[in-house]
């Protein structure tokens, strides 16, 4: 299997490496491809050194079976035909193709049987908060529809990538310090503080982040299902969380849910209030399942359950997700071209 990462000096092309390694990935080559910056910068991969290519309009992929993008959207539409165009699959960790009604968007738990339909050998990594949250609602969907969905999502600075993880260390010293917080990467201040706004605002008044998840969610779990978010930026380093209401059809116990939780596939129970047990981000960065805690029957609606997620946003959220998508194409049979 011949593999390439695109923006493999980026947090989430760091993270591939990374990972490609840990789970012992099917790699006869791996390519890294950059932009004019990171082009001839060097990865270790497997104890031999790899030098980041320039990305360019040309046959470098013509021997590529799997290649995983991460550098943007804007890159990714420019050079979706540059990728694919020798039959190289293509699964890509940016918005640009999401909503695509011809290409599948992908969490192995949920709906990995999608990624057999790529009639533009593309398959679309979901955003990072409606990863973590579809793999949960996959459990209680098994027992009952969901009919509704509110989230409000507690998001750490890797969501906006490395420079916004080096900017909170930065605004943190500084502002113990005393000296003047500087910021760049966001609109306000993240050091000791909370933003309430993640991406551009919408028409509607709900943000593009707030809205993907209303759409992705809707789209990989092939339902009817109302979403409607909250999404905020805080000062924790790696690792988002959110706080989760669903309404389904039929009532659903807390014993019963929590039962679906732990067996679920890629979650992991962590609910235990009288030891003050529960996923917290802080604790659980790096790790690569979905932790969930804090299940409890909504008190204003029978119908309604309530419970709190935590997942590294660079792994499950980002490379992870990709990497198993793969691998779930391999499983079934995928073959190198």
């Amino acid at each position: 299997m011949n593999v390439a990462i695109v923006g493999a000096s980026g947090a989430v092309g760091q993270e591939f490496l990374k990972i490609l390694e840990q789970r012992e990935f099917p790699i006869d080559d791996l390519t890294l491809f950059g932009s004019k910056r990171s082009a001839g910068t060097s990865y270790m991969f497997k104890g031999k050194q790899l030098t980041v290519k320039l990305l360019q309009h040309n046959d470098d992929f013509k021997d590529i079976d799997i290649a995983f993008t991460s550098a943007g959207a804007g890159t990714s539409k420019e050079f979706e035909e540059t990728i694919t165009q020798f039959g190289a699959l293509m699964i890509d960790n940016s918005s640009a193709f999401r909503m695509d009604d011809d290409v599948p968007l992908v969490v192995p738990e949920v709906n990995g049987e999608d990624a057999f339909n790529t009639p533009r050998k593309v398959i679309a990594n979901p955003n990072c908060t409606t990863i973590q949250m579809v793999v949960a609602l996959k459990a209680i969907e098994k027992l009952s529809h969901i009919k509704r969905v509110h989230v409000s999502t507690y998001q750490s600075a890797s969501g906006a990538g490395a420079a916004a993880m080096q900017e909170l260390y930065t605004q943190s010293s500084q502002f113990l310090a005393g000296d003047e917080v500087k910021v760049e990467k966001f609109a306000y201040q993240l050091a000791f503080n909370l933003i309430p706004q993640v991406d551009v605002f919408t028409e509607n008044g709900y943000t593009k982040e707030e809205m993907k998840m209303y759409n992705e969610t809707r789209k990989i779990m092939h339902s009817d299902i109302e979403v409607s978010a909250m999404c905020v930026r805080v000062p924790a380093l790696r690792a988002h969380s959110e706080s989760i209401w669903i309404e389904t059809e039929r009532p659903i116990g807390v014993e019963e849910a929590q039962e679906a939780f732990s067996t679920g596939e890629g979650l992991v129970l962590m609910d235990n209030p009288e030891k003050q047990e529960y996923p917290m981000p802080f604790y659980l960065s790096g790790n690569d399942p979905v932790y969930v805690g804090r299940v409890r029957k909504d008190i204003s609606n029978p119908n309604g359950l309530t419970f709190w997620t935590v997942s590294d946003q660079i792994k499950k959220g980002a490379a992870l997700n990709a990497v198993q998508i793969a691998e779930y194409l391999i499983v079934k049979g995928f073959k190198a071209k």
